[in-house]
């Protein structure tokens, strides 16, 4: 269910990218309880993107989930994130934003469905 999209404009040519989304995809699972199975990591590079004028590595990421994320959860996963894309594509932590959704079910399509069973929606 959650889904975490980075972009980045950092060129991913000779980067490993496949330890990137495995990293990124039980990370999310260890902090939210959700399965592997069900998680969704998207890592586009080569963005062009600047932050605080300089266009120096930087990336910007959303997780959306429904359910599994709070407070305590939101800073463990913005910290062990961080940590990721500062290891593997030398982004700076403080040059890394990252946005956090906690989506209601039946605002979350999978399957051709939604998770509406998820928060007893209809």
């Amino acid at each position: 269910m959650p889904c975490f999209n980075v972009s980045t404009n950092v060129g991913l040519e000779g980067i490993d990218t496949s330890s990137i989304l495995s990293e990124a995809t039980t990370i999310i699972a260890k902090i939210t309880g959700k399965s592997e199975d069900h998680i969704m990591v998207v890592l586009k590079g080569s963005v062009p993107m600047s932050c605080g004028k300089t266009e120096h590595p930087t990336a910007y990421a959303e997780l959306v989930s429904v359910g599994g994320l709070n407070p305590e959860n939101n800073k463990k996963l913005s910290a062990s994130l961080a940590e990721l894309l500062e290891t593997k594509l030398d982004v700076p932590r403080s040059r890394f934003f990252l946005k956090i959704y906690d989506s209601p079910g039946h605002c979350f399509g999978y399957n051709g469905d939604t998770l509406h069973f998820l928060d007893g929606s209809a």
